[in-house]
Formats: C-alpha cells, structure tokens, sequence
C-alpha cells in the first residue's frame, strides 16, 4: 500500500508542476503584454508633452508588437483542451493524383514549418518519404512550444488546392487534396510499477527437459496479475528464485505493452473521424486561379493573400476555428 500510496503522489506532483508551469507562463505572457503598454504610454505622455520625430517612430516601432502581443494573449485564452498545452506531431498525406498531389503535400509541409519558425517554435522531421518526381508522399513533423498542438489542431483535416499545374505542359487547372493529422505529443512518463498485492505467485513442479534437478523440485512460477488477468509462467530456469525474476521481467513487458496499446488507443479517438482525401471533405480550400483566395469551409474566414498564407501566415484560421469551438 506505501509502494501504491507513494506513485500516486509523485503522479500529483507532476501534474502539479504541470499546472504551476502552466499559469507561471499565462503570468509571464501578461508581464510582457503589460510591459509593452506601459512603455507605450509614456511615449504618448512624452509626446503630448513635446514633439520629438524619434519619439514618434519609437511609438510606431512598439505599437505593431503591443498589437501582436495582445491577439497572442487573446488567443491563448481560448485554448482549454486537456493537451492544448503539448507539442505536436504533424503529418502530411497527399490524396490521388500522383505528382501533383505530392507536391501540393510538400506546400503544406513548408507553410506549417514556416508558420512554426515564426512562432519561434522548434521542428523537428521525424519522417520524410520524397514524391516520385516532385514532393513528397509522406511527412511528419515534431513541432515543440508552448500550445503548440492547441493551435494545429485547428489543422486537422483536409486542404483542397486549386491552381495552374506546373506539371501540366498544357497550362490546364488542377484540383489536388491532402490531409493533415494532427496529434498532441504525449509524455514519456509510461512507468510500470506492480504492487505486490496484486499479484498471486503460484509455484509448481516444472515438466520437459532440465534434468534430475528440475523435475523433482517445484521451481517453475506462475504469476497472475489480478487486476488486469494477465498471467505469466516460467520454468527454464533452475531456481525457482531465478523463475520468479525472469517472470515478473515479462509481466512487465506485458503491462507496459497493455499501457501502450491504450494510449494508442486514445490517440486514435484524437484523430477523430476518418475523411476521404477527396471532394466533400475538404475544411479548408486554397484558390490560385482563376482568383485568389484562402477560405476555411468551418468558420467561413477567408484570405485573400494566398502567398501570405502558404508563408505562414495562419493566425486568421487558427483563431477562427477556436473561437468556433467555444
């Protein structure tokens, strides 16, 4: 019970120190959001006292950075999900269409790494398989900050591009689709502890081949992992000391292994529902021609500056997504 007592306290404190770190950063984000207020309104009060040109452009310089500031601030507060605080892991599949497809997944693949270099975040490719002329059939990302995947997960779903192909020698528009999957990163804090209580140590007298020893000793273990009704056995050894070890080494095995398949298995309802890579399913469309425009087909925010868009430039969406889902 003290075994069970104590891994149920060091979980608290971690998530304890989770949540500190949490509002210690909201804290420090609204210091700086402050601090670059203040300073603003004493340029205003200097000038109001004395016009000075370099006043001026001191204020115009701090100004664009006060207004970032305060939509970060603002979108921030509209994060609230269990994982909006994790990183992110991203991938890029092409839908139909070979080499036009691909390239349009390697688009998608620039504008995010784009977008996350702005944020200051880091990117890490994990996995990156090239198209078979141009593109790539496969990608994903790590991408490391703060809220990270609560604003990508605005992302998930597909992206429809409607442009001039390049790989068309008679200048004919295309419509290409790729999805985008995106999962939160989850902790490597996957520790298999077992409590004695838990288990029933049955021992009995191991059969086959061994020898004179083996066979007229009861050395051979058998653990049953109540909880979970896992059962393990081991005979090959000759001590039933050495049984004992090597069969709680595979309980283990098996426990961690049951521990994995369930945060798979709550990775897959994080996914949600499966869409085709197709017509119908698209949440977001990209227009280069015959006009230009970025539309999200679930809050109805719409860009004209599709080169703005594809630079990184995903604010306009990811805050009117999560503003649709309050």
């Amino acid at each position: 019970m003290l075994a069970e007592g104590f891994w149920d306290n060091q979980e608290l404190a971690q998530q304890t120190t989770k949540e500190i770190s949490g509002v210690k950063r909201i804290i420090q984000e609204w210091n700086e959001v402050h601090g670059l207020l203040e300073e603003a309104l004493t340029l205003v009060e200097l000038l109001d006292e004395v016009a000075d040109a370099s006043l001026e452009a001191e204020l115009g310089d701090l100004l664009p950075k006060l207004e970032r500031a305060v939509d970060e601030l603002e979108l921030a507060s509209l994060l609230s999900g269990e994982y909006d605080g994790n990183n992110a892991i991203l991938t890029i599949h092409p839908g139909a269409g070979g080499t036009e497809s691909q390239d349009w997944a390697a688009m998608l693949l620039r504008m995010y790494t784009r977008w996350a270099e702005d944020q200051g975040y880091a990117v890490e490719v994990l996995d990156y398989q090239p198209g078979d002329e141009a593109g790539l059939k496969d990608a994903t990302l790590l991408i490391r900050g703060t809220n990270v995947y609560g604003y990508l997960r605005s992302e998930k779903g597909v992206h429809r591009l409607v442009r001039i192909s390049p790989f068309d020698s008679s200048g004919r528009r295309h419509t290409s689709f790729s999805s985008v999957e995106v999962l939160p990163e989850i902790e490597d804090d996957v520790t298999v502890e077992i409590n004695p209580d838990d288990l029933r140590i049955d021992t009995y007298r191991a059969s086959g081949a061994g020898g004179q020893h083996v066979n007229k000793t009861d050395s051979a273990i058998r653990i049953t992992h109540l909880p979970s009704g896992i059962v393990v056995q081991c005979q090959s050894e000759r001590s039933q000391h050495s049984n004992r070890e090597a069969a709680l080494k595979i309980l283990k095995a098996r426990l961690l292994e049951r521990q994995l398949q369930e945060q798979r298995a709550k990775m897959e309802s994080l996914k949600g529902q499966h869409q085709d890579i197709a017509w119908g399913s698209q949440i977001r469309s990209y227009v280069f021609c015959p006009y230009t425009m970025v539309k999200d087909h679930r809050s109805n925010v719409e860009v004209g500056n599709v080169n703005g868009v594809m630079d990184g430039d995903l604010a306009p969406f990811i805050e009117g997504y999560l503003k649709l889902k309050q």
